[in-house]
């Protein structure tokens, strides 16, 4: 008689408990769902803030840009090829460097 009653508290506490863990379990998994979405709108804007950048970079790294910058802001001029001096250094046994 005992040991029915033993099963019985055991079945009555332990099926509130599995419950329970089950709503812990899908609260759990709703939170971490949210934060994958958080975070891959988070990574979606860093793409998008790289892109950007990347395209600013050459922009301003452009030989366009770069020479009007020379000319304009700095007042430099390029120098003719006649003033070009090529300097090679040969080696003991005639191996350039």
């Amino acid at each position: 008689m005992i040991k029915k009653y033993l099963l019985l508290y055991f079945i009555v506490l332990t099926i509130p408990l599995l419950l329970g863990l089950l709503i812990w379990q899908a609260n759990r998994y709703q939170n971490l769902s949210r934060e994958l979405v958080r975070l891959e709108q988070s990574q979606k804007e860093w793409i998008e803030s790289n892109k950007k950048l990347i395209a600013g970079i050459s922009e301003y790294s452009s030989p366009e840009r770069i020479d009007r910058v020379a000319r304009n802001q700095l007042d430099l001029q390029k120098i003719p090829p006649e003033y070009y001096m090529q300097v090679r250094i040969m080696g003991g046994k005639g191996h350039e460097y």
